[in-house]
C-alpha cells in the first residue's frame, strides 16, 4: 500500500469553487459561469450577451467580441488573465463566419495562442451565432 502524505490531501481536499462576476451575464441554467479547480479555470461557454443592457449584437465579429469580453471578465475576477488560457472551444452556427471570427479572435489572443477547436453546432441558446468556452492555467 503506498503512503499519501497528509499535508498533500489537506491542500488538495478543497481546491474546487465557483466564480462569479456581475461583468459576465448570469448562468442562463444550472451551472456556473466559472469553476477554479487548483491552478485551473474553466470558463463556460459565453454567448455574446452584454451584461448590462441584455443585448445580442446583431453581427458575428460583434457577437464573437461580446463573447470574448465575457470571457475576459471571468478569466479577471479570478484573478487570471487571457494570457493563462491553455484551450478554448469555440461554437459557431454558420462555419462561414470562421474567417470573421478568427479575425477578432486574434486581437484578444495576438501572442502565444491557446490551443482551439472550431466546431459548427446546429442552434446555440437565444439565437446567437456564437459561443465560447475557455480552460486557463496559472500557478498558484
Amino acid at each position: 500500500m503506498a503512503f499519501v502524505d497528509p499535508e498533500i490531501i489537506f491542500r488538495y481536499a478543497d481546491v474546487k469553487r465557483a466564480v462569479s462576476t456581475k461583468n459576465a451575464p448570469a448562468a442562463i441554467g444550472p451551472y456556473s459561469q466559472a469553476i477554479q479547480a487548483g491552478e485551473f479555470l474553466y470558463v463556460s461557454g459565453q454567448i455574446p450577451v452584454d451584461p448590462k443592457t441584455g443585448n445580442i449584437a446583431p453581427d458575428i465579429a460583434s457577437q464573437a467580441r461580446q463573447s470574448l469580453e465575457n470571457v475576459k471578465a471571468i478569466l479577471q475576477a479570478s484573478g487570471y488573465t487571457l494570457s493563462d488560457v491553455v484551450k478554448t472551444t469555440v461554437f459557431v452556427t454558420n462555419i462561414n463566419n470562421f474567417t470573421a471570427v478568427n479575425e477578432v479572435y486574434a486581437i484578444y489572443f495576438d501572442t502565444q495562442a491557446p490551443a482551439r477547436s472550431f466546431v459548427a453546432v446546429k442552434d446555440l441558446p437565444k439565437g446567437v451565432g456564437l459561443e465560447i468556452e475557455a480552460v486557463a492555467w496559472r500557478k498558484q
